[in-house]
């Protein structure tokens, strides 16, 4: 089958890729921006991306008509626009005009469990989503997922940070609310198996796993399965602003992002009993062995997808990275340094493999001292780190950078500086000639921009005088 992918970037759909392909289909994957596919997939003849913004109508017109099912898996846990549910119901709509259009026979939607009576906007808008799609041209089926537990997704590295970095927690009362978490294997069988089951067209299920959990108990099993022992002491009077600066300051996640978690964390995700199961065959697995899982695969460093990696963990859902893949010439601040290479390959594998647990190889101190300025005043601060240790892609978030060109053949890795500054900012690494050229560019915005510059050259001198001759060191 001829298969229309939306969301082919994040975190479900990265995941899902590999598996409808592996099963024979034909792909066709929007994304919003073409550069951070354009080195993927270059050797595999089943896949296509096209450009496509679903906020925009007029860009949806290079889908092809001969597509049989489409997944839609565009949402978003940003709370950054005021209107966001009228964004999320505008983008829907285009999808389905557009889809219309098309001899689409089935679209499958994953949304969430929304069958409490009060509702966050977000599930509230997920909700509302599952409305617009409806159409009595094609085949909706919707599945409404529980917390989704897996290697890099939004949940399990918040769960992470928060097991893994305080023995005791003093935590607000919400970690009382029930739950059923379910793991990211079995959400991609529902999705894989629902492909072209006519006993799922124009239904909605509910899929979760085994267990009713509070998020606290979420804690605790998390815990056994680290051989960690933890202390969770919940209080009453955390306010949900408290709390999501607690989330803010402890996990990895931004503040935005932290504050619309807080606001669905009060409300009971139960799923309803439904014959979904049975349908396609899939046994749900409980809490543990999800998490297990996901370690197995962090171990293995193949993680396929992050949370971290979407425009969502640094609040620019607008800022595509073909925006900053010319670097500015004029009107700019440069570092620029360069260093004979003794060793090609070693150099690029240290380039590579920067930052994250590696580190920047020099000032690893003033490095921590900048990421925890950059979060004390709302940014991302070093806490993202990376997916692969070894492996960059365009789009990848990098600390507090995000990866805009990374060409390891052409030897050069371009990066973009998302931490808070009076300006905007770009790290360059490319080896020409046997040498390692390092540029970092900063353009300024205003005065406080310039006075920034000039307040930081000896840092910069120090940190990147040290960081280029690590590189270039034939020791790894």
């Amino acid at each position: 089958m001829r298969i229309l992918i939306t969301g082919a970037t994040g975190y479900i759909g990265k995941r899902l890729i590999p598996i409808l392909l592996n099963e024979g289909h034909s792909l066709v994957c929007t994304v919003r921006d073409i550069a951070r596919v354009e080195h993927q997939y270059s050797n595999e003849k089943n896949i296509e991306f096209i450009e496509a913004d679903f906020l925009k109508s007029a860009s949806l017109q290079g889908i092809p008509t001969d597509v049989d099912i489409a997944y839609y898996l565009i949402h978003s846990m940003s709370n950054s626009a005021k209107e966001f549910h009228i964004l999320e119901e505008r983008c829907a709509f285009n999808f389905k005009r557009a889809i219309e259009n098309t001899n689409i026979q089935q679209v499958i939607y994953l949304s969430g469990i929304t069958n409490d009576t009060k509702l966050s906007k977000h599930l509230l808008s997920r909700k509302n989503v599952e409305s617009t799609l409806k159409s009595d041209i094609y085949n909706l089926t919707t599945f409404k997922s529980g917390i989704i537990v897996g290697s890099g997704s939004s949940s399990f590295e918040i769960i992470r940070d928060l097991v893994e970095k305080l023995p005791i927690m003093i935590a607000p009362k919400w970690l009382h609310t029930k739950t059923q978490p379910i793991g990211i294997r079995d959400v991609l069988s529902y999705l894989s198996r629902a492909a072209g089951n006519s006993n799922t067209f124009n239904k909605s299920f509910d899929v979760y796993g085994p267990e009713i959990l509070t998020y606290k108990a979420m804690l605790l099993q998390f815990a056994q399965v680290r051989a960690l022992k933890r202390t969770i002491i919940t209080v009453p009077v955390m306010t949900p602003k408290l709390s999501s600066y607690w989330l803010y300051f402890v996990t990895s996640t931004s503040y935005k992002l932290a504050s619309s978690l807080v606001n669905s964390m009060g409300i009971e995700i139960i799923g309803k009993p439904s014959e979904v199961n049975t349908l396609l065959d899939v046994s749900p697995m409980n809490y543990k062995k999800a998490v297990q899982l996901a370690f197995i695969k962090i171990e293995q460093n193949s993680i396929l997808s992050s949370w971290k990696d979407s425009y969502i963990s640094s609040g620019r859902l607008k800022d595509y990275i073909h925006r900053f893949i010319n670097v500015p010439k004029f009107g700019c601040f440069k570092d620029f340094k360069q260093r004979e290479i003794i060793d090609t390959q070693i150099t690029l594998n240290k380039i590579w493999s920067i930052g994250g647990d590696k580190g920047w190889y020099y000032g690893t101190f003033l490095w921590k001292i900048r990421g925890v300025l950059d979060q004390f005043v709302g940014g991302t601060g070093l806490r993202r780190g990376r997916t692969n240790p070894h492996k960059l892609h365009a789009g990848d978030a990098l600390d507090f950078w995000r990866v805009i060109y990374a060409d390891k053949k052409r030897k050069k890795l371009l990066l973009y500086a998302e931490m808070k500054l009076p300006g905007e900012a770009w790290l360059e690494f490319k080896i020409e000639n046997d040498k390692l050229h390092q540029t970092a560019t900063f353009r300024p915005r205003g005065i406080a921009g310039r006075l920034y510059w000039y307040l930081v050259t000896p840092f910069h001198w120090l940190v990147f005088n040290g960081m280029i001759n690590r590189l270039v060191a034939v020791k790894k």
